[in-house]
C-alpha cells in the first residue's frame, strides 16, 4: 500500500470518528472573527515519472482564515515541504517546496459542529532541487518561482469553542515541468503538480461564545437571530439587542416591533407601553395616536375616569377624553350620554338658562325641556321669581301689591300669641277682607335677631299662622290667606336697639289678586 492510500485511509477513519461524535460537542465551526493554525500534509507527486514506488513527501503549512460571510472565508497560507520520488531508473529525486497562496473557502452547509467545504485559489511556488541523478532531455533549472493553483475539499470539526480540527485533500497545479529535475523536451507543455491529504489544528479568535458588543448576547446567539454581533443595537432604536431579545421579547432587527409608530425604546423607557402590542390598553386607539395625537393615557382605556372609553369619547360622542365633564355643567360625560341623555358638549341642553347639572341636582327640573312643568313659564324664570318650576299652577303671574305693616300688632319676645291689644289692628284687616270677598292676602311674619336664626324663622312662621288663625276664626276662608315666616330677614330697623328690635317683630299684610 503506497503512502497516498495510507494517508487517505487515516483521513477517512478520523472523518468517521468525528462524524459520530460531533453531535455531542457544544461548539461551532462558524461564527468567528479569525481562524489561524497549522496543517501537515502527505504529498503525492504527479510528474513525468510513475508513482509505483513513492518516497515520503510532506508539506507543513501555516494559515489564517477570515470570515467574509457565513458561507465564504478568505484564507492566506504559506508553508515548507519536500516533494520526492524515483525516476525511470529508480534514481532518487528530492525538491524543496515553499508555497505561498491565497484561497477562497466556501462552506455551503451551516452546521454547528461539522462543516464540509471546498476551496480554490492561486499563489506562487518556490522550489529548489535538492537531489537528482536524472538526465533530462531538455535543460532544467535548479530552482525557481512559478505560479500555482491549489483546489480541493475539506472538513472542519469543532473540538471545543476555540479549537477546530481540519481535514483536507486536494491538488496543486503548477506552471512548471521542472519540479523533478526532468523535462521531456524544450517544447513540452506538461505541468508538474502534486496531490495532498492533510490534517490541521486551527484556533479561533472571536468565537461564537464571545460578546464583542457587550449586549449580553453571545455571538452564536446573534448569528442565529440575525443581529450584528459587532453592534450592540442592531436596529438603532436605543435598546441593545440583549434587552430586546431577553428582557422585552421585542424584535432586535426592527425599531418598532409592533409597528404602531412608537419605537421600542420609547414604548419601554418613556411611555411604559407594550412594545409588542399596538394598543396596550385595548381601547381601540393605537399607542402612537394616544400619546402624539390625543394626548390620552395609552395605559388606560378611560383616561379621565368618566366611564367612557377614550375611543367612545373621541369617535362616538366627540367629547374630551381628558376631561370627565367636557361642558363643565356639573354632570360627567358618562351620565349625560347614558342616564340623562343630555348633550355632553353643551352645558344647557334645553337652552332654558339653567345648566344641566343645576336642573338635575338642585331644581330637579327636566334638562331636556325648557319648561319642565309645561305651564308656559320657563324653568329659569320660575326659579328667579321663586315659583315652582315643576308645578304649572303657579306659572300664572299674580299681581302683588306693596306690603303694609300692621301697626299696633305686637308680640311678646319669644311668643306667638296674639295679645288683646293687637285685636284692634286685626279687626281692620278682618273688615277689609270681609267687605272684599274676592281679594286674597299674604301674611308675612318677621322677628328680630335675638336667638338662633332657625328658631327665629320658626317663630316668625308661628306668628304669621297665629294671625291667620285669628282671621279664620272670625270667618275668613283659609284659602284666602297665605301665611309665611321670614325670620330675621329684611329688617326695617336697627336690631342693636330695643326700639329697632320691637319694630322688626312685625306682620306685613300684602294684598294679592288674580
Amino acid at each position: 500500500m503506497n503512502l497516498f492510500k495510507i494517508s487517505l485511509s487515516i483521513v477517512l477513519i478520523i472523518f468517521l470518528l468525528l462524524s459520530f461524535s460531533s453531535t455531542k460537542l457544544n461548539a461551532q465551526v462558524n461564527g468567528y472573527d479569525l481562524k489561524y493554525g497549522i496543517s501537515f500534509h502527505g504529498l503525492l507527486p504527479e510528474t513525468d515519472f510513475p508513482n509505483d514506488d513513492i518516497r515520503f513527501s510532506y508539506l507543513a503549512r501555516a494559515l489564517v482564515r477570515y470570515e467574509l460571510t457565513k458561507e465564504l472565508e478568505l484564507e492566506f497560507g504559506a508553508g515548507y515541504g519536500l516533494l520526492a520520488g524515483y525516476d525511470n531508473k529508480q534514481n532518487i529525486w528530492e525538491t524543496s517546496l515553499i508555497p505561498i497562496d491565497l484561497r477562497f473557502v466556501v462552506s455551503p452547509f451551516q452546521i454547528d459542529t461539522f462543516s464540509p467545504y471546498v476551496y480554490a485559489g492561486g499563489g506562487i511556488l518556490g522550489w529548489s532541487i535538492l537531489t537528482s541523478q536524472t538526465v533530462s532531455p531538455a535543460p532544467v533549472s535548479d530552482s525557481g518561482w512559478d505560479p500555482m493553483i491549489p483546489y480541493g475539499v475539506g472538513f472542519e470539526f469543532a473540538l471545543s469553542e476555540n479549537i477546530i480540527l481540519d481535514l483536507s485533500g486536494g491538488y496543486t497545479y503548477t506552471f512548471t515541468d521542472e519540479l523533478n529535475g526532468y523535462k521531456g523536451s524544450a517544447e513540452s507543455n506538461y505541468h508538474d503538480g502534486y496531490f495532498d491529504a492533510g490534517i490541521g489544528i486551527m484556533f479561533v479568535a472571536g468565537s461564537s461564545e464571545s460578546d464583542a458588543d457587550n449586549d449580553a448576547l453571545l455571538k452564536k446567539e446573534e448569528v442565529a437571530i440575525g443581529t450584528d454581533p459587532d453592534n450592540a443595537d442592531s436596529d438603532w432604536d436605543g435598546l441593545n439587542d440583549g434587552e430586546e431579545f431577553i428582557t422585552y421579547n421585542t424584535d432586535p432587527l426592527s425599531k418598532d416591533s409592533d409597528r404602531d409608530g412608537l419605537s421600542d425604546h420609547d414604548e419601554v423607557k418613556i411611555y411604559s407601553t407594550n412594545p409588542n402590542k399596538t394598543d396596550t390598553d385595548d381601547d381601540s386607539i393605537n399607542d402612537f395616536d394616544e400619546v402624539s395625537k390625543y394626548k390620552t393615557d395609552p395605559l388606560r382605556a378611560d383616561s379621565d375616569n368618566d366611564k367612557l372609553t377614550d375611543k367612545e369619547e373621541i369617535e362616538l360622542y366627540k367629547t374630551d377624553p381628558l376631561k370627565a365633564d367636557t361642558d363643565s355643567d356639573g354632570l360627567t360625560d358618562y351620565f349625560e350620554v347614558t342616564r340623562h341623555y343630555t348633550d355632553p358638549l353643551r352645558d344647557d341642553t334645553d337652552s332654558d338658562g339653567l345648566v344641566d347639572g343645576a336642573e338635575i341636582k338642585i331644581y330637579r327640573t327636566n334638562p331636556l325641556n325648557y319648561d319642565s312643568d309645561g305651564g308656559t313659564v320657563g324653568d329659569k324664570e320660575e326659579v328667579e321669581r321663586g315659583t315652582d318650576p315643576n308645578n304649572p299652577i303657579d306659572d300664572k303671574v299674580q299681581k302683588v301689591l306693596e306690603p303694609v305693616i300692621l301697626e299696633g300688632l305686637t308680640f311678646p319676645t319669644g311668643k306667638a300669641e296674639v295679645s288683646p291689644e293687637s285685636e284692634k289692628a286685626l279687626m281692620e284687616v278682618f273688615n277689609k277682607l270681609n267687605e272684599n270677598p274676592s281679594i286674597k292676602v299674604e301674611l308675612r311674619g318677621y322677628s328680630d335677631n335675638t336667638g338662633r336664626a332657625s328658631a327665629n324663622l320658626d317663630l316668625s312662621q308661628r306668628r304669621a299662622d297665629a294671625v291667620k288663625n285669628w282671621l279664620v276664626n272670625k270667618g275668613i276662608a283659609p284659602s284666602r290667606i297665605k301665611s309665611i315666616g321670614f325670620g330675621e330677614a329684611n329688617p326695617i330697623a336697627d336690631n342693636r336697639t330695643e326700639q329697632g328690635k320691637r319694630l322688626n317683630r312685625r306682620i306685613e299684610f300684602v294684598q294679592i289678586s288674580d
